[in-house]
């Protein structure tokens, strides 16, 4: 990388001169964990990013109980959501671990929704300089199935986005 690059990389988003809000998108995947590592390694400039270890819960699978397809069996239900919360009260330590092991300067906000649309939502409420995220790289039939929350950031963004691929 010329220095040339290194300047531009330093100088992207709108809160120049300040701490840039950085939204890094972390699912708890190796590709998270890798868009993070290589974020902190090419990217992250100590004395200007705010990191914000994000994370989205996407309970759209959850909600299938007492569909045609899913007994609707109270009991069921509230251990699914007991789960749920169980998982992101882990996800938040791991995430804080993370900032503490790495002496970044950040925050974990942990979420429910869509992880693509909230990501942009949050972009803009931070008025983030940028956002990092992982890519499994599927391919374009399967993308277009499944969805993609990077295809999806990188679209629908008005901040620049780094998608990490393996």
């Amino acid at each position: 990388m010329s220095s040339e690059s290194e300047c531009v990389m330093a100088n992207i988003g709108p809160n120049i001169g300040e701490r840039r809000n950085v939204i890094i998108a972390m699912d708890g995947s190796d590709y998270a964990e890798g868009a993070f590592k290589w974020y902190m390694e090419h990217v992250h400039r100590a004395d200007e990013d705010h990191a914000l270890l994000v994370n989205i819960a996407d309970h759209s699978h959850s909600l299938t109980h007492g569909s045609a397809w899913m007994s609707a069996d109270p009991k069921l239900v509230e251990h699914a959501i007991r789960e749920e919360e169980k998982k992101a009260r882990e996800m938040e330590k791991k995430l804080e671990t993370y900032l503490v092991e790495t002496g970044i300067e950040g925050q974990v906000i942990i979420m429910k929704g869509d992880p693509g649309s909230t990501l942009i939502k949050l972009a803009d409420e931070y008025n983030a300089a940028y956002i990092v995220t992982g890519t499994r790289g599927h391919g374009k039939i399967r993308r277009t199935i499944l969805g993609s929350v990077s295809d999806y950031v990188m679209h629908h963004s008005h901040v620049p986005v780094l998608i990490y691929r393996q």
